[in-house]
């Protein structure tokens, strides 16, 4: 693998129960670069990145990384778990969650801790 490129995906087959969601999907990330996966609801985006973060068997091809970069170093938010599907968080909630380790006893946020999650979400 060229030394510059970080993420590596050959012809990767990812699916279901005997099906195909994800197929012959080919893609090379290089340092600087930015990657969106987008589509319609079903069409294999959460499918890709399961497969890449190896939570989920490849059925084909290769996901290979840089010997700087592992799996663990990709982060990953699912839009829902099976854990949320009781427990729906919004987007704000989630962003102030990062500020939490930093709060000791106070039950709330404070309007520092607040105004910093708006600005990261804008």
């Amino acid at each position: 693998m060229n030394e510059n490129i970080l993420l590596e995906c050959r012809n990767v087959v990812m699916g279901y129960d005997g099906a195909a969601v994800v197929n012959s999907v080919s893609f090379e990330l290089e340092r600087g670069d930015y990657l969106c996966i987008v589509g319609e609801n079903g069409s294999g985006k959460s499918t890709l990145l399961k497969g890449i973060l190896g939570l989920i068997p490849l059925r084909g091809g290769s996901v290979g990384f840089s010997d700087g970069l592992k799996r663990t170093d990709i982060g990953y938010l699912p839009q829902q778990t099976q854990a949320q599907r009781d427990f729906p968080a919004t987007v704000r909630e989630v962003v102030l969650s990062g500020f939490a380790n930093k709060r000791g006893l106070r039950f709330f946020y404070s309007a520092a801790e607040k105004s910093a999650a708006l600005m990261n979400m804008g």
